[in-house]
């Protein structure tokens, strides 16, 4: 009979703790704390610090604003802080709250969350955020929550979620976005793409009017706003594509199409190049061997023996011209040889020339 009752003699302590201490609040045997609509502006500081969960909605709560809420409560699992209007969040209002699990702030006015606020809820499990008046998410807000299963914000003023939000909300299970006033235009697209990926989260346009209550995540890029984006990408991917056609056509080495051009032009400029010095040279060396064939000259030939020296130097200074024959004869030199008349070879006498002509 004793421990069928004894779940009432608690309860019936707690009562009279309650009244004895003067707090408006009501207990139960579980360690759960009833303080709703009581028109508190304080949570009550004389409740048991053993309680687990307790219950301050719709009332006027004041929270502090340098300091920590609720500091008597190690033990405290749930808060449930909603419908207290007009509430103001500080940083690390929560801080000596480490066992939290369930923390409700839903339908308090809210509409910053600074990136602190939440500083200390390491084992917090589910956030309520529904109903407030959040036009963007300050993104750190959720680094402190490592531990965060259900995260809820619904019914906001969120128009968009900026890439880096989404990618910390990758690690939340649970996320509810509906009732926000979702622009769909072409700054949605990374919440477009996040949802893709969590088919479970049903997200629908309010504006622009055409779009309005078509799911974000169904909705094709140019409907976004984002067609002259897409028509330069597909028009910038054909020129890739007949680049790399023609470099293929070309045989040149795959995967380096486009750069192989370069190459190609610099091998042509410099085969020309070495073309046209190898033609200078040869140039060059022809117009030396015919300049040099023209100053060298060889000696004079005596016509006769019996003739006339002065007829031979005057037909000598006519300048008579060598043919081609006679200066390949030469050496290739030019020069004249010494002794290209020899000592012993002199001129005949004129008893000699005499003797020739009776002859």
């Amino acid at each position: 009979m004793a421990p069928t009752c004894l779940p009432c003699w608690i309860c019936s302590l707690l009562c009279i703790w309650s009244v004895v201490m003067g707090h408006p609040c009501s207990l139960d045997h579980q360690g759960w704390a009833d303080c709703s609509g009581k028109s508190l502006q304080y949570a009550p500081s004389s409740l048991p610090n053993n309680i687990t969960s307790l219950d301050l909605s719709f009332n006027s709560l004041v929270m502090p604003h340098h300091s920590t809420l609720l500091k008597h409560f190690p033990s405290l699992h749930s808060l449930n802080l909603s419908s207290n209007a007009k509430l103001t969040l500080s940083p690390a209002v929560f801080s000596n709250l480490a066992a939290l699990r369930l923390l409700d702030l839903s339908s308090c006015g809210i509409t910053y969350i600074h990136m602190d606020t939440f500083k200390g809820l390491g084992n917090l499990h589910t956030l309520l955020l529904r109903n407030n008046s959040l036009q963007e998410l300050d993104v750190p807000f959720l680094l402190p929550l490592k531990a965060l299963f259900h995260l809820d914000l619904r019914h906001n003023a969120l128009v968009s979620v900026d890439t880096w939000s989404l990618q910390l909300m990758e690690s939340v299970p649970q996320v509810r976005l509906e009732g926000n006033p979702w622009v769909c235009n072409c700054s949605v697209h990374p919440l477009q793409q996040w949802l893709q990926r969590r088919p479970d989260v049903q997200v629908t346009c309010v504006s622009p009017p055409w779009l309005r209550g078509q799911e974000i995540a169904a909705l094709d890029s140019r409907d976004l706003g984002c067609q002259m984006k897409q028509r330069f990408v597909r028009e910038l991917s054909t020129v890739q594509q007949i680049t790399v056609t023609e470099n293929n056509t070309t045989a040149l080495p795959a995967g380096k199409g486009g750069k192989s051009w370069p190459f190609l032009v610099g091998f042509i400029v410099t085969a020309i190049g070495i073309s046209i010095l190898i033609a200078l040279v040869a140039k060059c060396k022809l117009v030396r061997k015919n300049f040099a064939s023209y100053r060298h000259r060889p000696l004079p030939e005596i016509s006769s023996i019996g003739g006339n020296p002065m007829e031979d130097t005057s037909s000598w200074d006519r300048g008579s011209i060598p043919d081609a024959a006679d200066l390949q004869a030469e050496d290739d030199d030019g020069f004249i040889e010494d002794n290209y008349i020899q000592p012993d070879e002199q001129l005949p006498t004129k008893e000699e020339r005499e003797l020739h002509r009776s002859v």
